[in-house]
């Protein structure tokens, strides 16, 4: 199951389905409730997404779960019209819809132990600034049993370099915490124990700032991926000055306490 926890500001998604924390369709339904419930809290201003334990953050899909017996038709007939079935216990089912809802609030990702396949992605997809414990082991088995595709899915080439998506996706090997932060696919590695405080830090210090600003800084960083130049500098231009209109000038008080 997830558990879902606010405070203050903030609120976190944790991940606790023992002993690897796998996910099972059931849970994809879940995560897509929270993060609808999430992003339309006028009052979280700031998520940490991380697993229950410390074995694993998620080993990915549960490969368990019994799936019902298609025929070739109805499996195909799944495919493109997935929403009808959108109920029933097998993939694809709402990781799809998780990984195609738009997201404009920051969420700060704590890894520790396994963190494969489709827990992988979603520490990828599902948060904006990451930490990993020393423990942390991340990648993408999934192709040695001829799986692929999580590339696209993931859009990983837009995260890190093409060699070193290359490297996890097609040599389908594990690498560790601090390969994971040469690889630009975590910001920084820390001990076990102080993973969960460093996420608190930076989603207190996001959920300082002005939610607005915040806001406007996501949607414009985004969107600008698959714009034009000057196209991105007119929306972000648009963006900026609608926000301003609405916003003190001034600094939050307790920068202003600061400066003096």
């Amino acid at each position: 199951m997830l558990n879902y926890e606010k405070s203050g500001h903030i609120a976190t998604i944790t991940i606790d389905n023992p002993p690897v924390n796998v996910f099972t369709p059931t849970m994809h339904k879940q995560m897509f409730e929270i993060l609808q419930e999430f992003n339309a809290d006028r009052d979280i201003y700031c998520g940490i997404l991380t697993g229950a334990g410390d074995r694993a953050f998620s080993a990915g899909d549960d490969i368990k779960s019994k799936r019902p017996d298609r025929t070739r038709e109805e499996i195909v007939d799944r495919h493109l019209n997935p929403s009808r079935s959108f109920d029933t216990q097998e993939y694809p089912g709402w990781e799809h819809e998780v990984m195609t809802m738009p997201r404009y609030k920051p969420i700060v990702g704590a890894a520790n132990g396994y963190c494969f396949g489709q827990g992988f992605i979603y520490f990828n997809l599902l948060s904006d600034i990451r930490y990993a414990a020393t423990n942390a082991v991340f990648g993408m088995p999934e192709i040695a049993y001829g799986m692929g595709g999580a590339g696209a899915a993931l859009s990983l080439g837009k995260m890190i370099p093409h060699v070193a998506a290359m490297e996890l996706l097609l040599l389908g090997e594990k690498i560790d915490a601090e390969k994971a932060q040469r690889l630009f696919l975590v910001n920084d590695v820390v001990e076990p124990d102080k993973l969960m405080d460093t996420a608190w830090a930076a989603a207190e210090r996001i959920a300082s700032h002005p939610p607005m600003g915040v806001r406007v800084e996501m949607e414009s960083y985004q969107r600008g991926f698959d714009m034009s130049r000057s196209d991105s500098m007119a929306m972000a231009g648009h963006m900026y000055r609608l926000a301003r209109s609405v916003q003190p000038t001034q600094p939050p008080l307790a920068e202003q306490g600061a400066a003096e």
